[in-house]
């Protein structure tokens, strides 16, 4: 079919899918912890991860020949990157609010938006996120300190995903990096499983959960995401991702009944409008900006 003859494509489409990505990985989230009475947050991290594998592996079929050092070296990190963050926010989950959690969690992205500026003027954003830090510290007596250190490590991680997933993208191309990230990722939990009890993963109705929380933690919104970024701009890719810490909260709230003050929604509020305003500042970088390159990996794999 000519150019001039193809239908219009709708620009509300690839936002929309945007968005039911972002819903499906906080049910998702609600989900696991709803579950964390019966299994633990390690068991659930594996079964996620797995469920993950199997689709990824199944729908990309990579190429594992041919590969050069740097390829697997790149891939190794971004697979250890991913599976840090995926252990560490379930800790998290486990001991604070899922709210608070990503908000805590989406330092480490909004770190990256904001040093990807280099605007002296962007340093208003930091100090708005820094804000939202401090007013959820204002009501510190009701958060679990080893849980906000497990937020702090999954953004950590996070960033460093970000950071590899564009080289990663160029290397591998495609989803074929992200399923063998995914693969490093489960082979770096499994060991985990002999170090608590995993009586929960004898448990069929806990293996059906397990894998509906891959699937909407995971496979859903990649599929969402690497569709929705065929037309959709970089920029606004980031500034609706920026609102998975309200997402989180309102899923809590909603599903499994996650009750936050006045003052926590208002420093969700503070880092959600940090990050749009980041994600808007931010120059792209030389490599990300080239023109014909393979997609990045989504990036929603922070929750």
């Amino acid at each position: 079919m000519p150019v001039s003859q193809r239908p219009p494509r709708t620009a509300a489409r690839p936002v929309l899918l945007v968005l039911v990505g972002i819903a499906s990985v906080q049910f998702g989230a609600s989900i696991a912890k709803s579950l964390f009475d019966e299994v633990t947050p390690t068991e659930m991290v594996w079964l996620r991860l797995a469920t993950s594998v199997v689709v990824l592996l199944a729908v990309a079929r990579p190429r594992f020949s041919g590969r050069s050092r740097l390829d697997w070296t790149l891939v190794l990190g971004f697979g250890l990157s991913l599976g840090v963050m995926n252990l560490a926010i379930y800790q998290a989950f486990a001991r604070i609010p899922l709210g608070i959690a990503v908000t805590i969690e989406f330092i480490g992205p909004l770190a990256i938006a904001v040093l990807g500026s280099r605007r002296a003027r962007d340093l208003a954003w930091v100090g708005l996120a820094g804000a939202g830090v401090v007013l959820l510290g204002a009501e510190r007596a009701d958060l679990d300190v080893l849980g906000v250190l497990f937020a702090l490590l999954a953004g950590a991680a996070w960033g460093a995903y970000i950071l590899l997933s564009g080289a990663v993208g160029r290397h591998w191309g495609g989803l074929d990096g992200l399923a063998i990230a995914s693969l490093v990722a489960l082979a770096m939990v499994t060991p985990l499983l002999t170090t608590t009890d995993v009586s929960g993963l004898g448990d069929p109705r806990i293996i059906l959960l397990g894998i509906a929380v891959g699937l909407l933690s995971s496979a859903l919104p990649y599929s969402c995401e690497m569709v929705a970024l065929r037309d959709l701009r970089a920029a606004t890719f980031g500034i609706l991702m920026s609102l998975e810490p309200a997402a989180a909260a309102l899923a809590g709230l909603l599903i499994i009944d996650e009750q936050l003050s006045a003052v926590q929604w208002l420093a969700i509020g503070c880092v959600v409008a940090a990050s749009i305003g980041a994600t808007r500042s931010a120059r792209p970088s030389g490599a990300a900006a080239e023109a014909g390159g393979p997609p990045a990996p989504p990036v929603s794999a922070g929750t």
